[in-house]
């Protein structure tokens, strides 16, 4: 189903560059007889010593929007919070996992953007996907909303897991703003860094020249409304599925919204449909 994960982090994104498309005859720039310039590549600087790169694994897309981001003294800071974390805390998700979202959802074939706070804090439940959990594992309660909500909106029941692969796979980037969490303890992790780069990858996404609609639950996801514009795109803001906020999110029609959307700007809807039966991506 996904792509098969390499290591959660790599020593550098630009280990080897790739080769610029060769002129064709003719061009004015290159003389017949002469031999081929050297092609000008403009590279990052590199990492500083034990500090990570992205994981060497994300598509193209991803590392040429993201891997500047790498270099910014914040990212530094931020990997050497991760792994002081992980020596003394249980953090989910897995190191592996903590990308995902970019591995199945490539920049440029995103369609919608939805936006989460953090991953959820329970043995197993997270995996690098936001409202998304494991196979296996009980949808949690805003999952479980949701479900409910598309049942109502377009007519789909519900499915028994929660494990929403499916739809990153079909363009629904599905984004923590923060991108860990300590075990049981609900946005431990914010405020050391990861906010600035999924900003950074929320300005991607913004940057992209098709439409791509934003689907914002909660006064959180909102506060992200000043890196969209507009004028390019299309936002659907509603109240957040969690329990406590459920009666208003209910009725909101966010998935029939997102697909009257992407079929107005041309664009094909998403197929909201999960499979009964999944096996976790490798």
């Amino acid at each position: 189903m996904g792509k098969k994960k390499k290591d959660a982090e790599s020593a550098s994104l630009f280990d080897e560059e790739k080769p610029a498309a060769p002129p064709t005859e003719g061009s004015p720039s290159v003389a017949k007889d002469e031999p081929l310039a050297e092609p000008k590549v403009e590279e990052l600087p590199p990492l500083p010593p034990g500090v990570p790169g992205l994981p060497a694994d994300l598509d193209p897309s991803w590392r040429a929007a993201l891997d500047p981001e790498t270099r910014k003294p914040y990212w530094a800071a931020l990997a050497k919070f991760i792994v002081e974390e992980r020596k003394a805390h249980t953090v989910f998700p897995p190191a592996a996992d903590v990308f995902n979202a970019f591995r199945y959802t490539p920049l440029d074939k995103v369609k919608v953007l939805i936006l989460g706070q953090d991953p959820y804090h329970g043995p197993g439940q997270a995996h690098g996907l936001c409202f998304s959990v494991r196979p296996g594992v009980t949808p949690p309660p805003s999952l479980r909303n949701i479900y409910k909500e598309l049942d109502s909106d377009l007519g789909i029941p519900p499915v028994k897991h929660g494990y929403l692969v499916t739809w990153a796979q079909r363009g629904v980037l599905m984004l923590n703003a923060c991108m860990t969490v300590r075990k049981g303890e609900a946005n431990s992790h914010a405020g050391k860094g990861w906010e600035q780069f999924t900003d950074a990858a929320i300005r991607a996404v913004n940057d992209q020249k098709r439409t791509v609609v934003f689907l914002l639950w909660g006064a959180y996801a909102g506060k992200k409304l000043p890196l969209i514009d507009p004028k390019r795109h299309v936002v659907v803001k509603s109240a957040h599925p969690s329990p406590f906020s459920e009666l208003k999110f209910f009725g909101t029609k966010p998935f029939s919204k997102v697909n009257t959307a992407l079929e107005a700007a041309g664009e094909e809807p998403v197929d909201w449909r999960l499979p009964e039966k999944v096996e976790e991506a490798s």
